[in-house]
């Protein structure tokens, strides 16, 4: 697929610089927004409608955030491969609407581990779960979803949609996904450094 346009995006980020403008500038285009916790109070805040991700689920937020994304109506919306007849069908029986942009940035394990003094458990809590599923999960379907894992590419993200219809090129994706890959290389990396490490030391 050439390209692909924007309807619904799932916003949910630790690092906020940036955000609000973004997720304003796709909701202008008509996107629809998903969104999680602090992400989602910091965009309504600032008068961006959101949809919670507690309504697309069923689910509320639970044992302290851990347990939010990781869910079929998420993952089947970002996995599902949109010109395959029988994931359609799944789609439809299961009530899954698609989601073609994840932007999502991961815990800042990396931030939190070069504090002094930081402990094991705090490290361990810092270790992103969902954040790493969801965009491995888009990277992978880059035919069909486009994935944005750090601020610096909301500006280009955003001109190419308004030059496009809304649209994004098979190439800018392609890039987005190599870009998501590498992010999760580093962070595996980073966790598998520490770990390695006497964590009292």
């Amino acid at each position: 697929m050439e390209t692909v346009e924007i309807r619904r995006a799932l916003v949910s980020v630790s690092d906020k610089v940036g955000v609000v403008d973004f997720a304003r500038a796709l909701a202008e285009m008509g996107v629809v927004i998903i969104s999680t916790g602090g992400t989602a109070r910091a965009l309504s805040e600032a008068g961006v409608e959101v949809v919670p991700i507690e309504q697309v689920t069923g689910f509320p937020e639970m044992m302290d955030g851990r347990v939010k994304t990781l869910h079929p109506k998420v993952h089947g919306g970002i996995l599902a491969i949109k010109d395959n007849e029988k994931h359609l069908q799944d789609m439809k029986a299961h009530g899954i609407e698609s989601i073609d942009l994840v932007c999502v940035n991961l815990y800042p394990f990396e931030k939190t581990v070069a504090k002094p003094g930081c402990t094991l458990a705090e490290a361990i809590e810092n270790i992103d779960i969902g954040g790493p599923t969801m965009i491995r999960s888009s990277a992978k379907n880059s035919a069909f979803v486009a994935v944005v894992t750090d601020p610096s590419q909301y500006k280009g993200i955003i001109e190419e949609m308004k030059a496009n219809q809304g649209a994004l090129s098979v190439q800018t994706r392609a890039e987005l996904a190599l870009a998501t890959f590498r992010r999760t290389a580093e962070y595996d990396r980073a966790i598998c450094d520490y770990l390695a490490k006497d964590p009292s030391g």
